[in-house]
């Protein structure tokens, strides 16, 4: 490992005025400061983000080889010599396309929780999750280390709702939630789609939100109506059903006065079905059976 290094152009190039209190929490982040060959630093193969873009990148290589890396990566020591990234994988691939040799890192221990913590908080300060990997992210801390919903809110400095909102869009169709990866749709599109559960029509909304670059609101109005029309069939058919019950009914009531005793009629639909009627004694079958006969 190479000697302890200064970063840039000093302290007070780094920060203006007279803050003597930043200047000294800087001097003693500067004292951790290694340079470590690039080559003998790995990713986290559990770090919270997959995706990244590689446009953004090329950007930062193309800043790296003007202004060297400022920031030190935050690694801790692995196995035959390597060190893991906790902290600054995006920096480590941007400073490898720029072509760096040394790299500036801060090297920590800590255990798998805290790794896990650090790069999800790093990542979300950055902005650099997509949805879907922030809720994978606290879904691993709540099932892999036992946190609850609120305990993980205040590693991360969010509400509680904030965590429960995230993790139910791991409920979505997969298609979708690959959609929100791909930046296709956003996250509060995909909150929308929620509340459908039939999947396939879940995912044939999100496809029409990107086809037609909905915005939340459209999609947010699109989704009630889809709901109101899809209650709506089921409706009307109750409706008509409480209809045919009530003719029948009234059916009954008036075979019942003409014949003098109970009488049910079965419906089974298209026309068609049975007449039942009731006697108790064998008198009160004659009796309506001569009813019947006299209505001849």
């Amino acid at each position: 490992m190479a000697a302890k290094r200064g970063l840039g152009k000093g302290i007070d190039a780094m920060i203006s005025g007279d803050d003597t209190k930043a200047k000294k929490v800087v001097k003693e982040i500067i004292k951790e400061v290694d340079t470590i060959d690039i080559n003998k630093i790995e990713p986290n193969s559990n770090q919270p983000r997959k995706n990244f873009n590689e446009d953004k990148i090329h950007e930062l290589a193309e800043s790296i080889k003007q202004h060297g890396l400022i920031e030190p990566l935050i690694v801790q020591k692995g196995k035959k010599g390597f060190y893991t990234i906790i902290a600054g994988e995006r920096r480590w691939r941007a400073a490898r396309e720029a072509g760096v040799k040394e790299i500036p890192v801060v090297v920590k221990e800590y255990s798998d929780q805290q790794v896990m913590e650090i790069a999800l908080i790093e990542n979300i300060q950055r902005e650099n999750l997509n949805a879907i990997e922030e809720a994978e992210a606290y879904e691993r801390l709540i099932k892999d280390f036992n946190l609850k919903q609120d305990e993980v809110a205040e590693r991360v400095s969010k509400s509680r709702v904030a965590i429960t909102n995230s993790l139910r869009l791991l409920k979505l169709d997969p298609r979708v939630r690959e959609m929100i990866i791909e930046d296709k749709i956003k996250s509060g599109h995909a909150r929308a789609l929620l509340s459908v559960t039939d999947q396939e029509e879940q995912y044939r909304l999100a496809v029409m939100i990107f086809d037609n670059s909905m915005s939340v609101r459209e999609t947010e109005k699109m989704v009630k109506k889809y709901l109101a029309d899809k209650d709506k069939p089921t409706k009307e058919v109750k409706k008509k059903d409480t209809q045919t019950e009530l003719i029948y009914k009234d059916y009954e009531e008036k075979l019942k006065t003409v014949i003098g005793t109970k009488v049910n009629i079965n419906n089974k639909g298209k026309g068609k079905g049975k007449i039942e009627i009731e006697y108790f004694s064998p008198e009160d079958l004659e009796r309506s059976s001569g009813r019947m006969m006299s209505m001849r």
